[in-house]
């Protein structure tokens, strides 16, 4: 456990849900986790016990990615763990495909209604359909133009399409509309939905006064940061004060909340993370700022806040990542950006006032 773990508190200690079994976190709310076929090998999913629309059933949050594997875990969990019931909704807090890549499948399979937010929903299907050439050579004229000479993961990235739709090979052609401030009913709590920006374009967290319970998806994690990325259908982005602004708002919520992430334990202390995430992107934020000494390209960042030699999947997120850092230096005017004759862009210190 790193330092900064160790100061939050895991109520559940080292357990875990067994594969294809669920975990009772509070009455009608229940953990289960999936695997995923990367460095961060699981995600986690929760069952809440519902009365939807007339029938007693769950609703699911966040499905995994369409895997044999992962539907194979989930009918097991379907056969064993739902008490002969039928999910009755499927609630997605965002479009990444660990979260919705069994979306479809599911509410096919039962019957149920997708619930999320229009920007995660539409920017699902424009993924998934593949249609505006999102990946593979867009990518790949992205990360050029700021600095990627790599030939071998050059190559790769071009080759690099129809990667979302692999995972989220379908998606519901229709949803159920949440949005910032609502207040869904679901069995016996009521889960306020708080929005957050920056890791995606409108991920939905839930709280539940009630219970002071906090499903907070990819934006609240206890041991690691999230993603946050420039990508290249918004190569202008300025997604790391998205995100900080974002995870502001859950310094509202009582201290001792229970926050269940998708991924890492259950913990409490959320102001204490809330704090910690500050600080790592300001360390960062600085250590970025002092490579910008000289013109700085998002290429030249990645070793610097990457150490470790990186796949061609996590040199995707790193890119992003490196990128996303002088873009917030660069939209507070703390450097400024050219582009040389090489097409490349660069970031320097901004010169004094």
């Amino acid at each position: 456990m790193n330092p900064l773990e160790s100061r939050l508190a895991y109520p559940f200690g080292e357990t875990l849900p067994p594969p294809g079994r669920k975990f009772e976190i509070a009455p009608g709310i229940y953990w289960i986790r999936k695997p995923l076929p990367f460095a961060l090998n699981h995600i986690n999913l929760w069952l809440l016990r519902d009365h939807f629309e007339g029938r007693q059933g769950w609703t699911v949050v966040d499905c995994g990615i369409a895997s044999d594997e992962t539907r194979a875990l989930w009918d097991e969990v379907i056969d064993h763990e739902l008490e002969r019931l039928p999910i009755v909704r499927v609630l997605c807090t965002h479009t990444h495909p660990d979260h919705l890549g069994n979306a479809a499948w599911l509410t096919e399979r039962f019957g149920a209604p997708l619930w999320m937010t229009l920007g995660e929903y539409a920017m699902g299907r424009v993924l998934q359909s593949g249609l505006l050439g999102t990946d593979g050579p867009s990518t790949l004229e992205h990360f050029m133009a700021h600095g990627l000479v790599d030939a071998a993961h050059a190559e790769t990235l071009k080759l690099r399409t129809s990667y979302f739709a692999r995972l989220v090979p379908a998606m519901p052609l229709s949803f159920h509309r949440i949005a910032a401030g609502d207040a869904i009913p679901i069995g016996d709590e009521t889960w306020q939905v708080i929005p957050g920006f920056g890791h995606s374009p409108e991920h939905a967290a839930l709280f539940a006064p009630g219970v002071e319970i906090l499903i907070s998806g990819d934006m609240l994690l206890p041991r690691i940061s999230t993603n946050i990325s420039v990508h290249a259908m918004e190569p202008e982005a300025n997604p790391v004060q998205q995100f900080l602004d974002s995870i502001d708002r859950f310094a509202a919520l009582p201290a001792q909340t229970l926050v269940l992430p998708s991924h890492g334990r259950p913990f409490r202390n959320l102001h204490e993370r809330i704090a910690q995430l500050h600080q790592h992107h300001e360390e960062r934020l600085a250590e970025v700022l002092e490579l910008c000494a000289r013109p700085t390209s998002a290429a030249d960042v990645v070793p610097v806040m990457f150490k470790r030699e990186l796949d061609t999947h996590q040199l995707f997120f790193a890119f992003g990542e490196a990128l996303a850092h002088l873009h917030a230096l660069w939209f507070k005017g703390r450097v400024v950006r050219t582009r040389g004759a090489d097409r490349v862009y660069r970031f320097q210190v901004a010169p004094p006032a």
